[in-house]
């Protein structure tokens, strides 16, 4: 079984996919991780994110960056959003994440396209969404608890920039593919949004 969580950053959907794979002992792949490696390598390498021949180069990356604890903070974030308007670094990235998607006995995937590129035969789609403000609240919190010093504001216009550049580029843009399950977590605690997630799998291998 393949299960293909798709949204925007800080949906939640992160959170919810590792919650996924170990109730049906799946194993799960963040592929934003991939791309933020891509965005990581572009700055180690001194290049340019949003020139198409340094972020191709960066997709060379070596697989130890992808424990490097630079990946996960906002700066390699927005570096990672610029680098993916690229068609020519999604299609270098694809066959990475095709294979783990079709490996025997099935995987979670989480990211942006899934479903509608990565994915598309999927047996369980979902799209985990939810408001600017609910998602940079909790981004806020996140950044607080790591003692990072950044503004609620500064984290909201940096949410919108992503959606927008996530939204309308080219190459597989951020949407839920037409069969997919949108969960919208805005009001939802954690536990109340895996319980949606795993309700909403168990209808869909039901059937």
């Amino acid at each position: 079984m393949i299960i293909a969580v798709d949204g925007p950053t800080a949906s939640g959907k992160g959170t919810i996919a590792k919650a996924l794979a170990a109730h049906f002992g799946l194993p799960h792949l963040d592929t934003g991780l991939l791309y933020r490696a891509v965005g990581r390598q572009v700055f180690l390498d001194g290049g340019d994110p949003d020139d198409g021949g340094d972020a191709l180069a960066a997709t060379s990356f070596p697989d130890s960056l992808l424990d490097d604890p630079h990946l996960r903070n906002e700066e390699t974030g927005g570096l990672a959003s610029r680098v993916s308007v690229h068609p020519a670094v999604r299609q270098a990235l694809f066959d990475r994440q095709r294979s783990f998607a079709t490996q025997p006995g099935g995987a979670v995937l989480d990211g942006r396209d899934i479903g509608t590129v990565i994915a598309p035969e999927a047996e369980a789609k979902l799209f985990i969404t939810a408001s600017v403000e609910a998602r940079a609240q909790r981004r806020f919190l996140e950044m607080q608890d790591r003692g990072v010093e950044v503004t609620l504001e500064a984290i909201q216009d940096d949410l919108r920039a992503r959606d927008e550049r996530d939204r309308n580029r080219d190459v597989a843009p951020l949407a839920p593919a037409a069969d997919a399950m949108v969960i919208d977590t805005s009001a939802l605690g954690k536990e109340e949004a895996i319980a949606a997630a795993i309700d909403a799998v168990r209808q869909v291998v039901q059937e």
